[in-house]
């Protein structure tokens, strides 16, 4: 539908609606005819910008709040200026380095690294900045295997967090007890600190490359436990800053109920899993915005997301930013996709 108006709006009509959102995404108020006249750009006159204004809020792209007030953009103007007609800035070097430098991974763990890219990305957009990553990104402590019955191993995950896995494995008792803890021994000693994603790549050169039938096998149980029967992230990793940023905006301060539901979804986490789904079917940026947000469902809260990948461009996470529909998509668009590249660099 907003894809059929932008063929069927004429330029005159895309400028003058550009303008608009432009003066209200700056100041946060509705503009009129006099307002847009002043920004200049085009030879019309007061009468002929305010013919446009009304045609373009039957369209549904504009409302007036009041009668004499001016007009501003729905959600599905802020949809369609987002689609169409918004012209992304470009980050500054300072604040490149400044996102190299809070993100890099020297003396910090991945969790640390996380957080401090959720704090950073919140202080340059001035909003809520959130990471989301599965939670079998933690290192593992010990790897063991146990025999429940003729025909099932049990793999036991230790991770150094203390969160302990089970999953179980099929072998049809191929391997006796003495060779299950020979297993066990090789694997832990091989993959401890290391994450799912780190064994993973390791696990397919091990099976190719290796001469030793307990490598070969160990590798082969580790695939079939870890890697065919990875888990889902049902409680993944959440590192939210910024929170107190939201308040600052008038409209969405009015709704403070709205407020403290989207932070104890945050608290869930439950939701949040389907970020990470709808991250992994993204191609890059995704803008969200109010309540065709499938997460907040509140109109006046937008959120700019990106997942982040590694070098096998495997999604391992999403990054983002939560803030009012009034969002300067301009600037935090590419900030969250300059960050998401460099989150997906430095914790491969």
């Amino acid at each position: 539908m907003v894809d059929n108006l932008y063929t069927e709006l004429n330029d005159r009509s895309k400028l003058i609606f550009k303008k608009l959102v432009e003066s209200y995404l700056e100041t946060g108020s509705p503009a009129g005819s006099e307002t847009i006249m002043k920004m200049g750009g085009f030879n019309l006159s007061s009468a002929s910008i305010r013919t446009i204004l009304s045609n373009l809020q039957k369209e549904g792209l504009l409302f007036a709040p009041h009668r004499s007030a001016g007009r501003m953009p729905t959600e599905k103007g802020m949809r369609f200026f987002v689609d169409g007609l918004l012209e992304f800035g470009r980050i500054s070097k300072s604040d490149m380095e400044n996102i190299k430098q809070q993100c890099s991974t020297k003396d910090k763990s991945y969790e640390e690294v996380l957080n401090l890219a959720s704090k950073t990305i919140s202080g340059l957009s001035n909003y809520a900045g959130i990471v989301i990553a599965p939670k079998f990104q933690k290192n593992l402590k010990h790897l063991e295997f146990i025999r429940l019955n003729k025909s099932q191993l049990m793999l036991i995950l230790a991770y150094e967090n203390g969160e302990i896995e089970n999953r179980i494995i099929e072998d049809k008792g191929a391997y006796n007890n003495n060779f299950l803890i020979q297993a066990s021994n090789y694997l832990t000693s091989k993959f401890n600190n290391k994450n799912i994603t780190q064994i993973k790549k390791e696990i397919q050169v091990d099976i190719q490359k290796s001469q030793n039938k307990l490598e070969i096998i160990s590798s082969k149980l580790v695939q079939q436990g870890i890697i065919q029967n990875q888990p889902k992230p049902n409680n993944p990793y959440i590192f939210l800053h910024g929170q107190s940023n939201l308040l600052k905006d008038e409209i969405i301060s009015k709704d403070l109920d709205q407020i403290r539901s989207l932070f104890d979804e945050i608290e869930k986490k439950s939701s949040f899993v389907e970020i990470l789904e709808n991250a992994g079917r993204a191609k890059g940026v995704q803008i969200f915005i109010g309540s065709k947000n499938f997460l907040f469902k509140h109109s006046g809260l937008s959120m700019v997301m990106a997942p982040y990948k590694n070098n096998e461009q495997e999604i391992i996470g999403a990054i983002g930013v939560v803030g009012p529909t009034r969002l300067n998509y301009s600037k935090i668009v590419p900030l969250v996709d300059y960050t998401s590249k460099i989150i997906g660099k430095v914790i491969d």
